[in-house]
């Protein structure tokens, strides 16, 4: 057993994702943090609420900065967060002007969830190209399989005949739904939530309006009208999408794990597990894998809407709950695809069905 089963050197390859997990490294997150403040900074001087030359001086400084990750590490243990100790070693390189100038108007949290928006929307397109994968790959096993018929199980029966792009098409359609929610929820799960130290935004001064759409179009966020500091519905129909993909997955994996039972016989599996005890066993282990990551990010998501409960105009609590949880419902979400593509590279009808 391991504390993260998507990082383990040995459950990794079950379970993890390289390419999802590297928008969770800490080389990505605070290059995104770095961004926000220079996009800030870019965004302020065009406003004229500070000068040309501060904006050079602090670009310049980002261009070449190599965070100090002990010194981060320490920072965050002490504030709770790691923005403090992060801006002090900017701020180390830079002029006393500049140094002033950087950071202005903003708060840790405005740091954080933007950084955490712009991973998000990264991950949330990596998804997006592997549903696009997965329902294409159902629509040509639907072309191939034509006419074919399979028995349909109503309550784990048998009951009467159907034909099998029917099951095709509750696997796959409900993935299809899920790129259009991506759309849907867009515009809220990545926000640029910024709103300065009590989220009135007053520490941008006149020019706020310009500065945030200024800083959105930047860094590809979508502004908003206001802070967003303690409105999370956005980041929880972030979750919920999450587990609409794991769980809409589980639902092939689980078919498709009964369909190869040896009794049933309607699929074939190429490629599967082994047995330490049973050599002729060919385990569906993509198929389980598929229900479980669903089964999770059910479990999890939960902690999310608890996550909505921000007391006044910032939560310490529920904020970090939100960086436990998060994470590792788009690691799942990320293995479930991965895992799912590959299923179908080895999944095909039993030839036994081959008729109709």
């Amino acid at each position: 057993m391991t504390a993260s089963v998507f990082s383990s050197p040995v459950l990794g390859q079950l379970f993890g994702d390289e390419e999802i997990g590297s928008y969770f490294l800490a080389a990505a997150d605070i290059e995104a943090m770095v961004a926000f403040e220079v996009a800030l900074a870019e965004a302020q001087a065009d406003a004229g609420l500070i000068e040309a030359s501060h904006l050079q001086a602090i670009q310049a400084r980002a261009a070449g900065f190599t965070p100090d990750l002990a010194a981060l590490s320490a920072g965050t243990a002490r504030d709770g967060v790691v923005v403090p100790s992060l801006l002090k070693q900017l701020r180390a390189g830079l002029p006393e002007d500049a140094a002033t100038a950087l950071h202005k108007g903003a708060t840790s949290q405005d740091v954080i969830d933007a950084s955490l928006a712009m991973r998000m929307q990264g991950v949330s397109l990596v998804l997006d190209r592997r549903l696009a994968a997965i329902t294409d790959a159902f629509t040509r096993w639907n072309l191939e399989a034509g006419d074919t018929k399979v028995m349909a199980h109503t309550r784990m029966q048998a009951a009467k005949e159907t034909r099998f792009s029917r099951k095709l098409a509750s696997w796959g359609d409900p993935l299809v739904r899920c790129r259009l929610r991506r759309e849907t929820i867009a515009p809220r799960a990545f926000a640029l939530r910024i709103g300065g130290a009590v989220g009135d935004r007053a520490g941008l001064g006149n020019e706020a309006d310009r500065i945030v759409d200024g800083v959105a179009s930047r860094l590809g966020l979508t502004a908003v009208p206001a802070a967003m500091h303690s409105e999370r519905d956005g980041l929880v129909e972030l979750a919920d999408w999450f587990s609409l993909i794991t769980g809409a997955l589980g639902k092939f994996g689980q078919d498709a794990a009964l369909a190869l039972q040896s009794e049933v016989g309607e699929l074939q599996l190429s490629g599967g597990g082994g047995s330490s005890a049973m050599p002729h066993k060919n385990n569906p282990v993509g198929a389980e894998i598929l229900v479980t990551l669903a089964r999770f990010n059910a479990t999890l998501v939960s902690g999310m809407h608890h996550a909505l409960v921000h007391e006044n105009e910032r939560s310490g609590a529920a904020w970090s709950l939100e960086w436990m949880l998060l994470p590792q419902m788009a690691m799942a979400a990320g293995a479930a695809t991965r895992t799912g593509l590959d299923l179908l590279d080895k999944l095909s009808l039993a030839a036994p069905q081959r008729r109709g």
